[in-house]
């Protein structure tokens, strides 16, 4: 049942008091009240609860029930235009009118929702192949807990949840414990930068330290609660679940915080061309009632054909061809392994000039080894391999891909097992600002051991000494300059290199943080090779090929970076550094950025800065990334790229999701692109330019022939039968040449499409008018059957060849051919036109046969035709070079 605007404000007001409750109690009272333990839930119970408290899913994301989508199918203007000229026909008594009036909406209604529903039901199975998770500890049937991935819908209140960097927070969580916690809220406050969590004070302390402090009155401002919809930027955290689903503070204020999507180019295009057509009807058709009330003589025969016209002029089956274009390009793309998550990103897809992406796993084969451990001097040293195992083994927050080749590196060596030693005390987690991360570790021996490893820079500028052989000996600028030097060797051979770095503490209860990392012994090296994918060369050169310049922005370092480009042959003048962006105004690097390809030491700022500074030249880009630096890329992106192996945070804030990592992939999902806005805008212009070609032809009827020059039920059937031969167009093929580019909406090309196309269809139906009224004599009103029916085949069959003539600009059936479906469909409509004046149906509506001598005429009136719009053809695209 909906709720009332009263009923959201009450539920909002009852979240909010929960949450205050939550975070102002003592740890164990929570637990008591959750019925649960730090431990977390069993299984049993976890189901149990799942039973009462239902999914942790938003109730607006549910797909709409079929009779409330197929009534959303009424919204459309033109089907409205359509049912009030059907009521208008009703109302004065027009059967033939009113039948066909509602055949067409009824066609136009079930194809659309048919294709809606199936897009639906599509969209839905292919976000079941991108699975989001979260960590819990649950308690087995065997009654030991035990720290396992689970989908974000079975999470229930009660569960404990295990946060690190990257994770989406899949609840609202009251945390009960917390290392160097960062959150970003933009999802739900619009605050940009990340906000800082901390669990509790220490029991005992809690309520001593709040006695006289006031209660919280902003559920927004917890400092020790997560909300739902929320992301994690840096550091790790547990934390209690509260509430889930429709009960979170996100949930609460779902429909408001998501909205009304907005509009891309094409949406907006669409939306345009929908409202020229409706007023260009509006403006003609009263015309047209004068020019026959005054001429005829008869008002109401008059109005009746006024409303047929306006039904022809009503292109009732724009979005059929929509969704049903739409609908199958996700279909296609998702056989080649590309999900698209939100429909209309399709059109971006293939509009897509620029492509933005990340060096690993894209160029490279996403498989990082460990290649050297040195120490200082470039030796190889078992202690550096030993530290970044320790390093790598306790951290908690986001395992990457270079932890995963140390701990698979220390396995083959003796290394492994050196963890017996020590025991983990605390850990500093890694953020983007600080890239390095350290654990400390408590050792009988020594007391408290530092281990730090990070990016070179970022290390050694925390460094006061090194480790030469086992002495330990302060930094000197000589020995500053040889590390550099041999970490650039290293990178230049394509090795990516970092620093592991330690410092001894004496034993303590304090806990560790940034202000420790300081003053560190320099230890050694390690040397990763990421080698480039064999296919890497082939896909460059691809999406080259179909005018999609690819730009690498990478947190890499520059050495590393030029040698991968080299490697797969992306050609390149310059790098520029996140140090040189930092520097520029926004107009100096749009600048830069048209120019230049690679970037590297770039931050995750910078990188959403070069996109959105491509963005306002009026560049289509795309941003693939899989990484927490790269969220904020993909939501800035005109179309975001993600890989269903990303973060959580990135998978959210992607458009489209490649199953493959491959850029040959991605490839495959632009040219589907291209031909699914190819095939979206052959009926636009087809439909806008018969519109106004057809204007003129009944212009002129009307002014100069004095009988109708056809009955209101010949142009509601001729309307019917040109509409049924578009419904292919979905499955037509596109030129070669058409998808080599990317295509962008431009209100302006159709606009002038229909002015130069749109008159060349009245020149023949005028000369199809003297036919009748010279050669067959059709010029009184007692033949005006005669008269109509030669206009009716003429008009229909005209209508139906501009399918051809349009949907390529080379020459039909000689150098380009339609889809077979669209060959079938428009040949029977046209042998339906040519056959039906001779059937008793078309006899019945006021048609007659007409003599074989007609037909000749009609040969040569269609070829004329097509040589006429193939001239025009030429000539335009050699004017405006363009076509579709």
């Amino acid at each position: 049942m909906k709720r009332t605007i009263k009923d959201n404000e009450m539920l909002n007001k009852e979240i909010a008091e929960r949450l205050i409750q939550s975070s102002t109690m003592m740890e164990e009272d929570l637990m008591e009240d959750l019925n649960t333990s730090p431990d977390g839930l069993t299984e049993a119970e976890a189901r149990k609860r799942l039973d009462q408290y239902g999914k942790n899913v938003i109730a607006h994301e549910k797909t709409p029930a079929w009779y409330l989508q197929l009534l959303g199918c009424f919204k459309n203007p033109f089907i409205l235009i359509l049912i009030a000229l059907g009521m208008f026909a009703y109302f004065t008594d027009d059967p033939e009118a009113l039948i066909t009036i509602s055949t067409m909406v009824t066609i136009s209604v079930i194809i659309t929702f048919s294709q809606e529903f199936r897009s639906a039901k599509t969209a839905e199975k292919l976000k079941a192949l991108v699975k989001t998770t979260a960590t819990v500890t649950r308690i087995n049937d065997d009654s030991n807990y035990e720290k396992k991935e689970v989908d974000l819908e079975v999470i229930v209140p009660g569960d404990v949840i295990h946060l690190a960097a990257g994770d989406m927070v899949p609840a609202d969580i009251r945390l009960i414990a917390s290392k160097d916690l960062h959150v970003g809220e933009s999802a739900l406050t619009g605050e940009a930068m990340p906000v800082e969590k901390m669990d509790t004070l220490p029991r005992g302390v809690f309520k001593l330290a709040h006695k006289h402090q006031p209660k919280p009155t902003n559920a927004l401002e917890l400092g020790n609660v997560c909300y739902m919809g929320t992301n994690v930027i840096s550091g790790s955290a547990k934390g209690v679940v509260v509430s889930t689903g429709t009960k979170t503070y996100f949930g609460s204020m779902a429909s408001t915080l998501i909205g009304t999507p907005t509009l891309t180019s094409f949406d907006k295009g669409i939306k345009s061309i929908t409202f020229v057509l409706i007023r260009f009807m509006f403006i003609m058709v009263p015309i047209i009632l004068l020019v026959n009330g005054f001429t005829k003589g008869d008002w109401w025969e008059a109005l009746l054909f006024g409303v047929s016209v306006a039904v022809g002029l009503t292109p009732e089956m724009l979005p059929v061809i929509v969704s049903a274009n739409l609908a199958k390009g996700a279909a296609v793309m998702a056989r080649n392994k590309v999900v698209v998550k939100r429909l209309n990103a399709i059109q971006n897809f293939g509009a897509m000039n620029i492509l933005c992406t990340d060096k690993t796993g894209t160029l490279t084969q996403d498989k990082i080894i460990m290649e050297k451990h040195l120490d200082i001097h470039g030796h190889e040293d078992k202690k550096v391999l030993e530290y970044a195992y320790l390093n790598s083994l306790h951290q908690t927050g986001l395992k990457n891909l270079l932890d995963v080749a140390i701990l698979e590196h220390a396995e083959l060596t003796e290394v492994l097992g050196a963890e017996r030693n020590d025991k983990k005390v605390d850990e500093i987690p890694f953020d983007f600002n600080r890239r390095r991360m350290s654990v400390v570790l408590e050792n009988s021996d020594i007391g408290h051991l530092l281990v730090c490893k990070g990016a070179m820079e970022e290390v050694l500028s925390i460094c006061s000494h090194v480790d030469d052989n086992g002495q330990i000996e302060p930094i000197t600028k000589e020995i500053s300059e040889k590390a550099i030097m041999l970490v650039n060797e290293l990178n230049a051979d394509g090795l990516r290199v970092l620093a592991v770095a330690a410092k001894q503490f004496p034993v303590r209860e304090e806990t560790y943080g940034l202000k420790d990392e300081k003053g560190l012994t320099l230890i050694g090296y390690l040397a990763f090779l990421d080698p480039p994918k064999e296919s890497a060369v082939e896909a460059i050169r691809a999406l080259k090929e179909n005018g999609v310049d690819v730009k690498v922005i990478t947190g890499d370092n520059a050495a590393v970076t030029q040698k991968v480009c080299k490697d797969v042959g992306l050609p390149f003048t310059s790098i520029v550094l996140g140090s040189d962006i930092e520097r520029m105004t926004d107009e100096q690097l749009a600048d830069i950025a048209e120019k230049t390809n690679v970037f590297a030491k770039v931050n995750p700022l910078q990188k959403a800065r070069i996109v959105r500074v491509l963005k306002g030249k009026g560049h289509t880009v795309g941003f693939m990334g899989d990484g927490i630096n790269d969220a904020i890329s993909l939501k800035e992106a005109d179309v975001g790229i993600s890989v269903d192996t990303a973060v959580d945070i990135s998978k959210e804030s992607a458009d489209i999701i490649l199953l493959e990592k491959s850029l040959m992939v991605l490839e495959k999902g632009i040219i589907e692109g291209r031909k699914t806005f190819g095939n979206i805008i052959k009926y636009i212009k087809m439909t806008a330019s018969s519109n106004f070609g057809n204007m003129f032809s009944v212009l002129v009827a009307s002014a100069f022939i004095p009988f109708m020059p056809m009955l209101p039920i010949h142009l509601l059937i001729q309307n019917l039968m040109y509409d049924i031969s578009q419904l292919s167009i979905p499955w037509d093929q596109m030129d070669k040449e058409y998808l080599k580019t990317p295509k962008k909406w431009n209100a302006k090309s159709v606009s002038r499409f229909m002015v130069f196309i749109g008159p060349i269809s009245s020149i023949f139906d005028i000369t199809t008018y003297c036919l009748m009224w010279y050669v067959f004599s059709a010029n009184s009103v007692e033949h005006e059957s005669l008269f109509q029916s030669g206009w009716f085949i003429e008009g229909l069959l005209s209508q139906t060849l501009i399918v051809h003539m349009i949907r390529t600009r080379k020459i039909p059936f000689i150098q380009s051919r339609a889809s077979l479906p669209v060959m079938l469909l428009t040949g029977a409509i046209m042998a339906f036109g040519i056959t039906f004046p001779f059937t008793s149906f078309g006899s019945s509506v006021g048609l007659q046969p007409l003599p074989m001598s007609y037909f000749p005429w009609l040969v040569a009136t269609l070829l004329s035709y097509c040589v006429l719009t193939q001239i025009i053809k030429t000539w335009y695209i050699r004017k405006f070079k363009e076509w579709l």
